[in-house]
């Protein structure tokens, strides 16, 4: 029989709202590691130990129990004590704790032995309030100061730091019958357990920030069901499709993507009933994202429209209004990322918000669009027109640096980011030789999004009543891809050119990027069928997904980040644009290969990226070791790649919701029940037989029709 493997990295992490928790799988946290407690961009907790008379516990095994929450199991070797000798496994030793606003642990410590054992419990603390930035760039500069003291009466353990105006405080609160000692930075416990008797005690991590204290649920390990993020999950899950299919891990990776999703996101009630704001993911980008967090609205639209309330809300709220170099601003442009720990406190980085991203600012306006047509709520697009208004004139303004009609991106700032796409790591947008291409530069996938863009808003001014407007956006459009197909494209390579470098000529390379000229829509057909065939090719399709960078390119490294890696979005993004043009197998294969991949990750989370490496003769993915988990578009890129499988596509504002199911060989059936279109309900199924492609749907509330309408180009 096969080994059934599952691939993770050797870390538990647990998250709610803007905190989390990252341990080994012991259930500690490791010196010069990234782990700890963290919120706010500022890590409470570095290190944490557990000791049995100074020897350290033995793992059993551990897990993530929910998003929010792990268990741990420890056992003792044998242990010479000044009371007798433990035998090895006498003690079991379980930890279980809980990330609601703050931390819950539980401590139990059970004695399997025939006589009564005698032992110091001691748990080791220690804080160095690091800037999540320096943590995860391992420099590290001290500045403020650290206080720690023991308050032995209400058993609390306190460390908080200082630097000027800036402050950060972490109490460890004991709880439990047995009143511990504190020495040495150590808190211990005298224990005294009969047999089969167990010991308990609470610790509870309170987080002070920003004025305010964060504490934990009171609440034990028995009573976690009622907690807050579970009635969370249970309000998000009510607004979310449910799904039938004939694979199982089909419907594994689906239950898991939309947990996920609910574990990255903060519910928004001014917005109303349903709105949520999607965080990128954990560690590094436990935040809003603009490119991250749009793309992620996107993705989920089929199955939460809700994403989409709060996003456009909060990022019109930091859409600039000056230019600003040192964070990348300018006039109309959507914010790239926020942070919130002491560098950004005193502008040492310019996070506050930073706007270096190119590619925000349109999709801005295709999610106000996409939003539109799955709601047909003509008030959001009102709601957010103005803002949309400034987005066009940025594009028009700012993006376009040269003035002639592609856009191109350039920073500004001391500290700004050399490439401001997707790809956005320093070395990820590289000539065929391997050579890095220099600021200024023009992606194609900017111009495919800025022609999307134009497109979609063409249709919500016709629907405003703006005929002129829209007429001359889709002139404009129509302009631009034209333009696009006689610059980008590279007969020698069979696809789209990377980007124009700052002397206009193309960069030959080949890249996913290309790919998303499909989605986008701005792919003459011809070309587009030339960019699928090379995307299928072998030195792109991996086995696991389209990596982000041929394999026969110069600069391949199936573990760089973003120079051969696969992308789980990027792939979501390549097979819409795939059965936008008609390729259906193709996007089912590209759907085929991100599944079997995630078969292999820990409970089916997709990780934000996985190595590039070729799949014979390996049977699982190789993972990449700094990859967030869970990562929003990550989870997300399942439900485009069940929207590229159904064709499925709304039309809210002329009450029709779109359907042109072309399923695999390897899925005989799929049902999603409670799918919402504008104020209807529907419950679609889809299936294969002898006779081709079926598909049914039934109406649950509302007035829709469900029309089959295969997908095509503008």
């Amino acid at each position: 029989m096969p080994v059934e493997i599952h691939v993770g990295p050797p870390v538990i992490t647990i998250n709610q709202g803007t905190s989390f928790m990252i341990t080994d799988l012991k259930g500690e946290v490791s010196l010069e590691t990234d782990q700890g407690i963290y919120a706010r961009d500022t890590r409470f907790l570095s290190f944490y130990a557990a000791y049995l008379d100074g020897i350290p516990w033995s793992l059993l095994t551990s897990s993530v129990t929910r998003y929010y929450a792990a268990s741990f199991y420890l056992t003792n070797d044998e242990v010479a004590t000044e009371h007798g000798t433990i035998a090895a496994g006498t003690l079991g030793l379980a930890i279980h704790r809980a990330v609601i606003d703050g931390i819950h642990e539980d401590i139990d410590i059970t004695n399997y032995d025939v006589q009564p054992v005698r032992f110091s419990f001691e748990v080791v603390l220690r804080s160095d309030f690091a800037d999540l930035f320096e943590v995860r760039t391992r420099r590290f500069v001290r500045r403020g100061h650290v206080v720690t003291n023991w308050d032995a009466k209400s058993s609390t353990w306190t460390t908080r730091y200082r630097h000027q105006d800036f402050e950060r405080g972490l109490r460890y609160r004991v709880d439990g019958p047995l009143r511990p000692h504190y020495a040495n930075g150590r808190i211990t416990w005298d224990v005294v357990i009969e047999p089969g008797e167990t010991w308990h005690a609470c610790g509870l991590y309170e987080l002070e920030y920003d004025g305010e204290v964060h504490t934990p649920d009171p609440a034990c390990q028995d009573r976690l069901p009622q907690a807050e993020p579970d009635r969370a999950l249970r309000r998000w899950i009510a607004r979310t499709p449910t799904i039938v299919a004939s694979d199982p891990d089909l419907e594994q990776l689906y239950r898991q993507s939309v947990e996920d999703l609910n574990a990255l996101s903060l519910e928004q009630p001014s917005e109303g009933e349903g709105a949520w704001l999607p965080l990128a993911g954990v560690p590094w980008f436990v935040t809003v994202f603009g490119r991250d967090t749009l793309i992620t609205s996107l993705q989920t639209m089929p199955i939460h429209t809700g994403m989409a309330y709060g996003t456009l809300r909060v990022l019109a709220d930091y859409q600039a209004t000056e230019r600003d170099d040192w964070r990348d601003a300018e006039p109309g442009k959507i914010m790239h990322e926020i942070r919130y720990g002491e560098l950004a406190h005193f502008k040492r980085i310019p996070h506050t918000p930073y706007y270096g991203t190119a590619d925000a600012t349109p999709l801005y306006l295709i999610v106000l669009h996409e939003a539109w047509k799955w709601t047909g709520d003509e008030l959001l697009l009102r709601r957010h027109l103005a803002t949309a208004e400034r987005c066009l004139e940025w594009i028009d303004a700012w993006g376009d640096l040269d003035g002639d009609g592609f856009q191109e991106h350039q920073t500004r700032s001391g500290q700004g980011y050399e490439n401001v796409g997707w790809k956005d790591g320093i070395d990820s947008v590289v000539y065929p030789d391997g050579r890095p291409v220099e600021q200024p530069k023009a992606l194609c996938e900017l111009q495919g999004y800025v022609f999307d863009a134009w497109m979609r808003m063409a249709e919500a001014f016709e629907a405003l009543g703006e005929s002129h407007r829209a007429s001359e956006l889709r002139e404009r459009a129509r302009r631009l891809q034209a333009a696009f197909d006689e610059r980008f494209w590279c007969e020698e390579i069979g696809s789209y050119a990377f980007a124009l470098d700052r002397m206009k000529e193309r960069v030959p390379t080949v890249v996913s990027n290309a790919g998303h000229a499909l989605w986008s829509g701005i792919a003459t057909p011809e070309h587009a069928e030339r960019v699928v065939q090379r995307m299928m090719q072998p030195d792109m399709l991996s086995g696991w997904g389209v990596r982000t960078l041929a394999s026969s390119h110069r600069a391949f490294n199936p573990f760089a980040y973003q120079r051969g890696a696969v992308w789980p979005h990027d792939n979501g993004i390549l097979a819409l644009g795939f059965r936008r043009y008609g390729f259906a197998d193709e996007a089912a294969e590209v759907a085929r290969q991100v599944l079997d991949a995630a078969r292999s990750f820990v409970s089916y989370r997709v990780p934000e990226l996985w190595a590039g490496v070729q799949r014979p003769p390996h049977v699982f993915p190789v993972q990449y070791t700094s990859a967030n988990v869970p990562q929003a578009w990550a989870a997300g890129s399942t439900f485009h790649l069940l929207q590229a499988m159904l064709g499925l596509r709304a039309d809210a504002p002329g009450g029709r919701l779109l359907i042109a199911p072309q399923l695999p060989t390897w899925l005989a059936d799929i049902e999603l029940r409670g799918v919402r279109v504008g104020g209807a309900v529907v419950d679609i199924r889809c299936w294969r037989d002898e006779g081709g492609q079926r598909w049914d749907a039934t109406l649950s509330g509302g007035v829709i029709d469900v029309v089959e309408e295969a997908w095509g180009p503008w």
